[in-house]
């Protein structure tokens, strides 16, 4: 088989779809799935009734096929797409074999999350195994920056298994560190000034569970939310336990935290390290407990990326702009 010049366009590959009603969906209001394709891929796509006409660089053209060709499998399937769906199409077309081995898998084997508001499905190799971990480890610790999923599917993986009766009930924690702000003088009593902290775990559980669900299992203590403070002395067994923004706890506010852990409990513990928000010269808990626990058994260290942010595509363009300021940095001292 003869290969084409680098740079040289392949001839048009052409898709015909089998259901025109779910085409609309496919190529998004004014055509803007299509527009976002043709911009990450640098491809022309021309439709015309059932078809679609793909144009450009031959291992472009093989990309946006099998994206489209993904994404109106999930259609058929009876799933939405939006935007960050189109996304993560996009980043599975780029991953190795290796990665998108681990995700076809996970695919097949129902690492899907489905809660009682929607389905909640990975949108890269990585939070694939995530997922994976999350199902099959007792403690999990997942690292990363800001927008690449590490609450937010921890907060699925818990509600459904409270909903399936694996665990008894979900416990939320987080330290309470200002971030460079002064909130001990906010009115209201001590939940009112905890509650600003632990706003993104409330804000996953209300995108998860219909809000009359979150309300009785927080009444009944089915769904705890809680700060880190309050959790030394108790033993947290028949529990999901998550804990958030970890790098901002102490060594021994860690060791407290994880020896919490009880019978038929498991824990997962998120943070990232370019954000501790801890006062000049105190250690953060959850480095420490990367440099102590990471040969220990039956705990599963998951490493996220810029490549996996899943916000909006400027975060990870600003997430890689801060970390190569670092480097250069880190670079200058040495």
């Amino acid at each position: 088989m003869s290969q084409l010049p680098p740079g040289s366009l392949a001839p048009p590959v052409h898709l015909e779809f089998d259901d025109n009603r779910l085409l609309a969906l496919l190529f998004g209001e004014y055509d803007q799935n299509l527009a976002r394709i043709e911009q990450q891929l640098g491809v022309s796509l021309v439709s015309r009734g059932n078809q679609l006409a793909i144009s450009g660089p031959p291992d472009s053209v093989g990309a946006a096929r099998e994206a489209l060709n993904g994404l109106y499998q999930r259609l058929k399937r009876g799933q939405t797409i939006d935007r960050n769906d189109v996304d993560a199409a996009l980043r599975m077309v780029r991953a190795t074999d290796s990665e998108l081995n681990l995700f076809d898998r996970m695919s097949a084997d129902g690492t899907a999350v489905r809660t009682q508001r929607r389905l909640v499905t990975p949108r890269t190799p990585v939070q694939a195994g995530y997922l994976r971990a999350l199902r099959d480890s007792d403690m999990v610790f997942a690292l990363g920056p800001a927008g690449t999923g590490k609450t937010y599917l921890a907060v699925a993986v818990g509600v459904a298994m409270l909903a399936k009766g694996t665990v008894d009930r979900i416990v939320l924690s987080r330290p309470a560190v200002e971030a460079g702000e002064r909130l001990g003088f906010l009115p209201g009593d001590l939940r009112d000034k905890i509650d600003p902290y632990l706003r993104p775990l409330y804000d996953a559980l209300y995108d998860l569970l219909p809000a009359e669900q979150v309300m009785k299992r927080l009444s009944n203590g089915e769904i705890e939310v809680a700060p880190l403070a309050f959790m030394r002395g108790r033993t947290l067994s028949n529990s999901f336990v998550i804990v958030d923004e970890a790098q901002n706890t102490t060594p021994v506010q860690m060791k407290m935290l994880l020896t919490r852990l009880g019978e038929n409990s498991r824990m997962v513990v998120t943070g990232d390290l370019s954000q501790i928000d801890l006062p000049g010269g105190v250690r953060s808990g959850l480095r420490d407990a990367i440099d102590v626990l990471g040969r220990v058994e039956g705990i599963s260290f998951i490493w996220f990326t810029d490549a996996d942010v899943v916000r909006h595509s400027l975060v990870s363009r600003i997430v890689r702009a801060y970390d190569e300021r670092d480097r250069a940095a880190d670079a200058t001292k040495g």
